[in-house]
């Protein structure tokens, strides 16, 4: 087994034992498995699987980082929300008004880092909500 923890500045959104994860890092989509070498490494938004007794679950998650080691794998985030929390029509309300504030108005450089955050994390949300098996 393989105890995964996922926690924002807010909660501790998930700890339990699982199967697998899967989350997306700086070079693409990362599988992890029980015995795992010991790894550091970035998260990006997008979408975090776990299996756990055959059923999937599947997270949007923020930035962030992920420390694994052998039986466990901590994932700290600035977002993580299962896809049954997620309200789609907020969400492309979200996507909406930070692509028109990128092609509007001038923004500065830390700004316009905020609103690009923004709008990859309501992104993530997005393809997890939309997403069929």
């Amino acid at each position: 087994m393989l105890r995964l923890e996922i926690v924002t500045p807010e909660q501790k959104i998930y700890s339990d034992d699982v199967d697998s994860v899967v989350i997306p890092g700086v070079e693409g989509e990362l599988g992890i498995l029980p015995q795992h070498v010991p790894l550091m490494t970035q998260l990006l938004p997008g979408e975090l699987r776990l299996l756990k007794d055959g059923k999937e679950m599947r997270l949007a998650v923020g930035e962030g980082f992920v420390e694994i080691s052998s039986d466990k794998v901590a994932v700290l985030t600035d977002m993580a929300v299962q896809e049954s929390d997620i309200d789609e029509s907020a969400t492309e309300e979200a996507i909406r008004r930070a692509e028109e504030a990128m092609r509007g108005t001038k923004l500065d450089d830390e700004e316009y880092a905020t609103v690009k955050a923004s709008l990859q994390k309501s992104l993530a949300l997005i393809r997890v909500k939309r997403r069929r098996v």
